[in-house]
């Protein structure tokens, strides 16, 4: 699937009411890249990462996923594609094992196939002694240990992350960081949608900065340093953006605290 493309967006408009969050979005995704999503609270990014997941389907625009259109082929398209959120609603009363039977019989895995797979992706993130315990007893970031394996569960071609660090502890976002860099030399696409502009800085192929539902960057950071001679992406997003205030904000915020 190496320098395919697998994901296609033709003036992608999204309305909530008379408020427009997507202002005509066109891009082309390559496969075996990991693409850096980012901008600020608002822009759409996740907007955007929902519409390509099938779970917006009133948008404006077209979009081709592997070679099939979104809205006619939604369901196929889903069945080649991984989902992590920054928040998930996991059934608690099961545990990791049978939750990730329930995904793997959703998806037509083998049973022992998925048990396999279970047991060894939740042993890189050390919580195979979990295996058999209630999700309701897991704390956030064990939570999203298990969403993170279940939804790479049945080897998905195309990988959509949204904010998926949150409540990692240091190792394991280090693990992930080193994960997502070996899906994509497998040809696996990442589509990574974060706040964590270092993480997105040392992980992407390239970075696409979107603000007020408007593409305003999009290339490698080395392309896009070019544009703002900034040494790191978290002030080329504040440039780009222009939001470059943050430090009289910051000495507002604690002088507010002295009067």
């Amino acid at each position: 699937m190496d320098n395919q493309t697998i994901v296609r967006i033709n003036n992608l408009r999204k309305l909530y009411g008379k408020n427009q969050v997507l202002h005509g979005i066109d891009l082309e995704i390559t496969s075996g890249q990991i693409i850096g999503y980012i901008g600020p609270n608002g822009a759409g990014k996740s907007t955007t990462v929902k519409i390509l997941c099938g779970l917006i389907s009133d948008f404006e625009g077209d979009i081709s996923i592997f070679g099939k259109d979104l809205r006619m082929e939604t369901i196929e398209i889903k069945k080649q594609i991984g989902y992590i959120p920054e928040n998930a609603i996991l059934y608690e009363s099961l545990t990791p094992l049978e939750l990730m039977e329930f995904i793997g019989e959703i998806r037509g895995l083998i049973l022992e196939d998925t048990r396999k797979k279970a047991e060894a992706l939740m042993n890189i993130f050390e919580m195979k002694a979990h295996l058999n315990q209630r999700i309701s007893t897991f704390s956030k970031g064990m939570r999203q240990k298990v969403l993170i394996c279940s939804s790479l569960l049945h080897n998905p071609d195309l990988i959509f992350m949204d904010e998926p660090l949150s409540g990692l502890d240091a190792n394991s976002v280090i693990m992930v960081k080193e994960m997502l860099m070996h899906l994509a030399k497998d040809g696996k696409t990442i589509f990574y949608s974060s706040h964590l502009m270092d993480v997105v800085e040392k992980i992407s192929d390239r970075i696409i900065l979107i603000d007020q539902g408007k593409v305003i960057a999009d290339g490698s950071f080395a392309e896009l340093n070019k544009l703002t001679k900034d040494e790191s992406l978290e002030k080329m997003f504040t440039r780009l953006t222009g939001n470059t205030d943050h430090s009289e904000k910051a000495e507002a915020f604690i002088n507010a605290f002295e009067k």
